[in-house]
């Protein structure tokens, strides 16, 4: 008989970024896209911003991180990261929420770009304007 496999699911949304997280309890190797994360994101900020749940809730190095990221820029997709990294960690370690909360990583960032109007340039800037 197969042994069961206890994993935890979170989806982060950001701009048009979607990323897919399955936390499962492990050694710590976080993977994204089947790349490592140092490869994936080569960005220092970018990494940081991805492994912040995890350190605030002490429990770095305590879950392999399987991530599934589409759309948008690396910006986007790094903040997905974290709100799906951190909406896993949620239901998988009840007493984490408040240190969650607290932290702003379960809070969704709502921002996406404003569409292109008619008559302007871009969303709000209208066309270079000559007096001759």
């Amino acid at each position: 008989m197969a042994e069961e496999v206890k994993y935890y699911l979170g989806t982060g949304r950001r701009k048009t970024s979607v990323a897919r997280v399955r936390l499962v309890r492990g050694s710590g190797q976080i993977t994204i896209n089947k790349r490592e994360l140092d490869n994936y994101f080569p960005v220092e900020r970018m990494r940081g911003k991805v492994l912040a749940p995890l350190k605030a809730t002490h429990q770095l190095g305590k879950f392999d991180v399987l991530v599934r990221v589409g759309g948008g820029g690396s910006t986007g997709q790094a903040d997905a990261v974290m709100l799906g990294i951190a909406r896993a960690l949620r239901t998988a370690v009840e007493e984490s929420e408040t240190v969650l909360r607290q932290g702003g990583f379960l809070t969704r960032d709502s921002r996406k770009v404003e569409r292109k109007k008619y008559g302007r340039r871009k969303a709000r800037r209208g066309f270079q304007w000559s007096k001759r």
